[in-house]
């Protein structure tokens, strides 16, 4: 089990501190990333409302779900908050430009994707911090918690599309 194990340990990380480098872009500005404020700006202008909570919950799904997929603890939390993101960006920010990353399309996010998808299937393995202490879900919970992940994207994904929608004036009689 040491290579499946070890094999798990660098898919957590490589996934995880990827989703966690995207993360600290947005909440502090790292790496030529817009900051907090500035990405609340863009959450507000990809028509997500209230754009606060929005931005809040990205920069968290981001930047802790990393995290702690990264370390592998409470990995099947961390993997849904990160599906939930996942088919958020994919969604509102990929799909439009089609299938390749040079044209800003699905290639990378839906790479990211699958890795935390594989993650949440098979566990985080023996060199995680849930191994350690003990925590784990039975398979039942792992189809319910990857349930709440896709319905939680596709939730907040109807949220700008609604906000998007234009307006229609009241009809006089």
């Amino acid at each position: 089990m040491a290579l499946a194990d070890s094999t798990l340990l660098m898919l957590r990380l490589v996934v995880g501190l990827t989703f966690a480098a995207h993360g600290a872009q947005k909440a502090f500005g790292w790496w030529g990333g817009p900051g907090f404020e500035g990405w609340q700006k863009i959450v507000a202008g990809m028509r997500f409302q209230p754009a606060p909570l929005f931005t809040v919950a990205s920069v968290g799904a981001e930047l802790i779900g990393g995290l702690l997929l990264a370390v592998g603890l409470f990995t099947p939390l961390a993997a849904t908050a990160l599906i939930g993101q996942s088919v958020v960006i994919i969604l509102k920010v990929h799909l439009p430009n089609g299938f390749w990353n040079k044209a800003g399309g699905v290639e990378f996010a839906l790479s990211l994707a699958a890795g935390v998808l594989a993650i949440l299937g098979i566990g985080p393995g023996g060199f995680s911090l849930d191994h350690l202490i003990g925590f784990g879900v039975a398979e039942p919970v792992v189809w319910v918690l990857l349930g709440i992940g896709l319905l939680g994207g596709l939730a907040a994904y109807g949220v700008s599309r609604v906000a998007a929608a234009p307006q229609t004036a009241p009809q006089q009689r």
